[in-house]
């Protein structure tokens, strides 16, 4: 009954999808910049890692705005319909 139901539903909106990338861009670039903190650690003073952290996070979000912008590019314009002369 549940699966059923599952496979009669309707598509996502285009709207939704883009958020659903732009949320997954975000948190791969989220988990890379937390790698980078981890990884400069040892090696890096704390100014630098925060530097190289608050860059990769400006990427993130400026990446998954504009994602998110682009694909709910809102209506489409559609073409009016031809008219027919006799």
């Amino acid at each position: 009954m549940i699966l059923s139901a599952l496979l009669i539903q309707a598509a996502p909106s285009v709207s939704t999808v883009g958020l659903i990338v732009a949320v997954s861009f975000f948190i791969v670039f989220l988990a890379v910049a937390f790698v980078a903190y981890k990884a400069l650690k040892k090696t890096a003073k704390m100014a630098l890692r925060m530097m190289i952290v608050s860059i990769i996070l400006v990427i993130a979000v400026v990446g998954s705005l504009s994602l998110w912008y682009f694909s709910s590019g809102g209506t489409p314009k559609l073409k009016p319909p031809a008219e027919r002369k006799r």
